[in-house]
């Protein structure tokens, strides 16, 4: 069963950051601009190294090109 986040990303920010609001629901400020996939790269990789999980097990399945989205971790 894989599990579903919410995250709510802002890019271009000054630094990076990721904040829980609630288990399931994160707040990301990543450097990498929204353009060419680069912010969700950044995203997938910040979100990845606050839960210990490969990068690679996350998957945007909603938001791809939104400031929010839903992230389901792949593999439980």
């Amino acid at each position: 069963m894989e599990k579903l986040l919410c995250v709510k990303v802002h890019a271009g920010a000054r630094e990076e950051r990721l904040e829980e609001k609630s288990p399931t629901a994160y707040e990301a400020w990543v450097r990498a601009e929204a353009e060419q996939g680069k912010a969700n790269a950044a995203v997938l990789r910040l979100l990845a190294q606050k839960l210990g999980i490969e990068p690679k097990r996350l998957h945007i399945i909603k938001g791809a090109r939104a400031p929010s989205k839903i992230i389901a971790i792949l593999g439980d």
